[in-house]
């Protein structure tokens, strides 16, 4: 119809915002000039939602609508009326599906608009956490190398070990294909076949880059490039760990893509991926070239699904290299006091830091691991694989 709009939020949380700063060819501008004047604030558009943003009722979710619309007009949201409060409207909704469209409307004196969003029912929600290890190459490096009868001969791999014992922690390791020395995992020996498979449970591997360097490897590569990367670096898992070993990638090396290369990684089984989605020198990164609105919305919460592409977004909730011992607690707190961030904890950390040789060595870097499962477990969180099921919950 004519006067029907959708609101300008609804766009950009759909992850239609390109680098160049258009939305399905409009200018922003132009877009922000025929802005509808209603608009749903609440929920976002692609949020996922758990027992801890509503109330349960029988086979399903109760949550709150909110949002602006005109003064005087009549918002209907899912068909009833909602309340008003001068521009403010409020209304329940109840989720019973995996996932739901929202759609408000209003039809008075400034026109007919329409606003809608869709949200996702983490149904079967539980605390629970995922620990994931980036720019791994160093270990099979040196497991090769030094020929170990065992693959637990290695300290870095008796250490994952060591903490899968004591916490019951699950690890996915995100290696490359190649170090810069010239060692690549075609060498690796598959003569650890049935230790890779003993360990299967709780330790995956799975597909970071090529290689460390450069850079930012596919923030502005084409789709083809990363997806060559990617199954070169798969085919080579199931040669010498075998395929129940094999996970998708929990972190593209630097968290960036072009938009079109998340589709394409959906087709190859990726559910879900992390980032940071923080903004460290004005303006937003490690965030898939994401626009700023959605960008700090998964800033400050546990997920957000882009329905364009079908993968759930997580962001890291600490990162272990970089946080010191007696600031672990600290920052892992306030989350889980946060009902938007308390539910699901991103524990993250990279290999290089446990090497001697490496020149920003951390001496107590498994300290800090140890530190930040033990918090975990404390407070009641069970350790997942995202791949698996919905974010590590069953589906």
């Amino acid at each position: 119809m004519k006067n029907q709009s959708i609101g300008r939020r609804d766009f950009l949380a759909a992850g239609a915002l390109g680098a160049a700063g258009f939305v399905l060819g409009e200018p922003l501008a132009a877009l922000a000039a025929d802005a509808s004047p209603l608009k749903i604030e609440e929920p976002f558009h692609g949020a996922v939602l758990n027992h801890r943003h509503g109330t349960a009722v029988d086979r399903g979710l109760r949550i709150r609508v909110s949002g602006k619309a005109p003064e005087g007009d009549r918002v209907l949201v899912g068909g009833k009326e909602a309340e008003r409060q001068g521009e403010k409207f409020t209304a329940e909704v109840v989720l019973r599906d995996r996932e739901t469209n929202i759609t408000a409307t209003i039809k008075g004196a400034s026109g007919r608009h329409e606003d809608r969003v869709r949200v996702v029912w983490d149904r079967h929600s539980f605390p629970r956490y995922r620990f994931s290890i980036d720019d791994n190459s160093f270990f099979l490096r040196d497991i090769f190398q030094k020929s170990y009868s065992s693959l637990f001969d290695c300290f870095y791999m008796a250490m994952l070990r060591d903490l899968h014992k004591k916490y019951g922690v699950k690890f996915t390791i995100n290696i490359y294909y190649t170090t810069e020395d010239g060692f690549d995992i075609s060498q690796f020996p598959d003569r650890y076949k049935a230790e890779w498979r003993d360990c299967s449970n709780w330790l995956k591997l799975a597909f970071h880059a090529y290689a460390n360097k450069p850079d930012r490897p596919y923030q502005d590569t084409p789709p083809k490039k990363l997806l060559e990367d990617l199954d070169k670096v798969a085919e080579q898992i199931h040669r010498f760990a075998g395929a129940q070993s094999y996970a998708p990638p929990t972190v593209i090396h630097w968290g960036m893509t072009r938009q079109e290369s998340l589709k394409p990684l959906f087709k190859r089984g990726i559910r879900a991926l992390s980032g940071y989605f923080r903004m460290p020198n004005g303006r937003y990164d490690v965030n898939y070239r994401f626009d700023d609105v959605i960008s700090d919305y998964v800033g400050r919460h546990d997920a957000w699904k882009d329905f364009q592409s079908g993968i759930v977004f997580s962001r890291v909730d600490i990162v272990c290299n970089s946080t010191p011992i007696d600031r672990i607690a600290a920052t892992l707190e306030p989350l889980s006091k946060d009902p938007n961030t308390a539910e699901i904890m991103d524990l993250f950390t990279h290999e290089q830091y446990f090497w001697p040789f490496y020149v920003r060595y951390i001496p107590d870097h498994a300290q800090r691991l140890d530190t930040a499962i033990r918090w975990v477990t404390e407070h009641g969180y069970k350790p997942v694989f995202y791949h698996e099921g919905f974010l590590g919950a069953p589906a």
